[in-house]
């Protein structure tokens, strides 16, 4: 298995232990006269979250298009002199979490492809569910040789939307998108860009957050407002769903791929998103601490000393302390660089197994009985682990409480949760989860009370991985799957080389190429 990017920065707190992954980050800016590069990195840095495996930027400066991308974060792939080789007014970048095609530097992006008028560099948040079909209209539209990315080993959704992009000889990209986009099933959140333009889209749903802001002397596209923040650019709107953007020299103009039938992904709210960031005019911190407060109020306990789970629990804990009246108090420290290495634990401390990110503080905690608040519980792992750390530690008593609902069914549209036969709410109920974790007791939060907290309708969320019930069809199992692109069988034939199909003068032919 190939190794995923250096340093987890999710809530995963065992060596193994597969937590709920994040999506990815996309970001672009159209800027003339700005170091659209650097503004890219920033922006991505404060994206960091959403995905760890690989990082990637492609600039325009109107004539042609350069990639530079790697596994890895953020602040390993760059440098300062990558950053000042990417040169143009015009940036796109992206940080990854696989939810579909493998951990490998060519699925890494922005992918990049040829178009009727040049070259697009795209970056994509969520996950298609329609990929099968998306697979026969390539082949029906461009023939079975394989091209682009697709020839270069990417086997990803987001290879077969830039093959897509290829359009007509007499369409502009603009025109294109407006075709395909209406053609695309599941989530997306797309930044993309040819030469000149800046493009972003979102599904009709709006399953993936996505934000528009301006700059003194440009535009700015991000999957969080924080990435907007931290270059300096004003929130604008968000992007809404079934919205295609375009920016150039002639300014910004808006147009509709699809009406909208809005289903937000309701844990960017629990867990996903960045705790100062806003989604559909609802601050995400202020959320969580509200799902603490109902959390209280839902499933009360008596104890001494309220804790979260760093630093994923921290708000709802908060939240959770103000209203049962019970105090906050920090019972476990985080190792500040956990994950940021390669190097894997040797069987003497995977036994330590938690112990290597958290540390408990044992005159905070000792003889109390505790409160441990944390977002969700998957697998079950991290927190009998916990539990029994807690114990050693000696605490007198272990009542755990969890800010969103048990988890029993997979995502389609971009997070990749364990599968439904690890779930382990998916075969147990909550007071047999509670022994299996050794806890004194367990209490989960409604699911009327965490969308409450939201502020959001709840005709306009997502909350399948709650209840089962997906907004978007969901085709037969046989064509849903992280590695669809990867069987054998697909009709798109035997790869040529796709650097034929990319025009010398766009720069694309050496774009591809591994750094």
């Amino acid at each position: 298995m190939p190794l995923r990017g250096d340093g987890r920065l999710n809530h995963d707190l065992m060596p193994g232990e597969k937590g709920p992954q994040d999506a990815c980050g996309v970001f672009g800016v159209w800027a003339p006269g700005e170091e659209v590069a650097k503004l890219a990195y920033f922006g991505l840095y404060a994206l960091q979250h959403r995905g760890q495996e690989s990082a990637g930027i492609a600039t325009s400066n109107g004539e042609q298009i350069l990639v530079y991308k790697d596994m890895g974060l953020v602040s390993q792939v760059f440098d300062e002199t990558a950053l000042n080789a990417l040169t143009g007014h015009i940036a796109v970048g992206h940080c990854r979490y696989s939810t579909t095609g493998g951990v490998t530097w060519e699925n890494a992006q922005p992918t990049l492809g040829a178009t009727a008028s040049g070259t697009v560099a795209l970056g994509h948040n969520g996950n298609l569910t329609n990929s099968a079909d998306l697979v026969n209209l390539v082949a029906e539209r461009y023939g079975a040789q394989r091209r682009g990315e697709l020839a270069r080993g990417n086997t990803t959704d987001t290879a077969l939307i830039t093959a897509l992009f290829a359009g007509d000889a007499d369409h502009t990209l603009e025109a294109t998108a407006m075709e395909v986009l209406p053609r695309l099933r599941g989530a997306f959140s797309l930044v993309f860009m040819d030469e000149n333009t800046l493009y972003a889209a979102r599904d009709p749903q709006g399953v993936r957050p996505l934000v528009l802001g301006r700059l003194d002397r440009g535009w700015v596209v991000a999957s969080e407002t924080p990435a907007l923040d931290i270059v300096g650019a004003s929130y604008v709107r968000d992007v809404e769903p079934g919205e295609l953007i375009c920016i150039d020299a002639d300014g910004m103009r808006s147009s509709r791929f699809a009406p909208t039938e809005r289903a937000a992904c309701v844990f960017e709210y629990v867990y996903l998103a960045r705790p100062d960031n806003t989604i559909n005019g609802r601050s995400v911190h202020s959320a969580r601490v509200e799902m603490g407060r109902t959390l209280a109020r839902e499933q009360p306990a008596d104890a001494d000393l309220v804790i979260p789970t760093p630093e994923s629990g921290t708000p709802a804990a908060v939240g959770y302390a103000a209203e049962s009246g019970i105090p906050f108090g920090q019972g476990l420290t985080k190792n500040a660089y956990v994950g940021r290495t390669f190097i894997q634990p040797s069987d003497t401390l995977r036994q330590l197994g938690i112990r290597l990110k958290l540390n408990p503080l044992r005159e905070v905690i000792k003889g109390k009985r505790l409160v441990v608040v944390d977002d969700s519980i998957v697998r079950g792992n991290t927190q009998r682990a916990l539990v029994r750390m807690l114990r050693e530690a000696g605490a007198a008593e272990v009542h755990v409480r969890i800010s969103s609902p048990p988890i029993k069914w997979p995502c389609f549209y971009g997070i990749d949760f364990a599968s439904r036969a690890e779930l382990i709410a998916n075969g147990l109920g909550v007071e047999e989860i509670g022994k299996s974790l050794g806890v004194d007791s367990l209490g989960y939060i409604s699911t009327e009370g965490m969308i409450a907290a939201t502020e959001q309708p709840s005709s306009q969320l997502c909350a399948a991985c709650f209840t089962g019930k997906y907004p978007i069809e969901l085709p037969p199992d046989d064509q849903l799957g992280k590695h669809l692109l990867e069987q054998a069988e697909l009709p798109l034939g035997q790869p040529e080389d796709g650097l034929k199909q990319l025009a010398v003068r766009t720069g694309g032919s050496t774009a591809l190429d591994h750094p």
